[in-house]
């Protein structure tokens, strides 16, 4: 299968995806797809971390989420600077067979920075609050993963996005989220968990 199959296929699933809209979705997509709406929802996790972790675990896996978003964002930018793919909503072809818009702009397609970051957030975070034994998480788990998902899928119904985008940078950040997460945990436990335990650590030196 040659490149030029691939992105037809590409080209006719997201089509499909697309075409499963109406006037209310549209508004909901639209809604999931904008940015500065979520700047609350990532203040209120921010003080969740530090609330079950304390404030120096927290702090630590608060970087390692932002870390998570900055290295999803440029690699991203890298990408599309190499591979050059048109967006969906500057694609000839694309809007002859009928693609809802609903955000305009230009710039490159492959891959989606909005998927990878969300997956990234998602990741990180939740290995992080695995350093807290007291709970599983499962709810937040849930939570975060789902808003994620639809976070991921709106930037194809608000025609930003193809579904190979979408899915490439979902995988990207899910791995960088649990590369980053995983580093967090091993800070904690290096140069934290060793100062708050000196009789454990006293105790395996003898």
């Amino acid at each position: 299968m040659t490149w030029n199959d691939i992105h037809l296929l590409d080209q006719h699933i997201t089509l499909k995806i697309n075409g499963w809209h109406s006037a209310f979705s549209d508004k909901v997509w639209a809604f999931f797809s904008d940015i500065p709406v979520w700047i609350p929802l990532y203040a209120l996790i921010v003080a969740f971390i530090i609330w079950r972790l304390g404030w120096k675990k927290g702090l630590i896996v608060v970087a390692a989420a932002l870390a998570t978003f900055g290295f999803c964002d440029q690699f991203s930018n890298l990408i599309k600077n190499i591979v050059c793919r048109v967006r969906p909503l500057n694609d000839e072809f694309m809007l002859a067979n009928g693609l809802n818009v609903l955000e305009w702009g230009g710039g490159y397609s492959f891959f989606s920075a909005h998927a990878a970051n969300v997956l990234g957030l998602a990741t990180s975070t939740l290995v992080g609050l695995r350093e807290d034994k007291r709970m599983k998480y499962y709810g937040y788990a849930a939570f975060m993963f789902t808003w994620a998902v639809l976070v991921s899928v709106s930037r194809i119904f608000v025609g930003r996005h193809y579904f190979g985008d979408v899915l490439t940078g979902a995988v990207i950040g899910a791995a960088a989220g649990l590369a980053f997460g995983f580093i967090a945990r091993l800070a904690i436990r290096r140069f934290l968990n060793k100062r708050t335990n000196p009789v454990n650590t006293v105790a395996q030196k003898s």
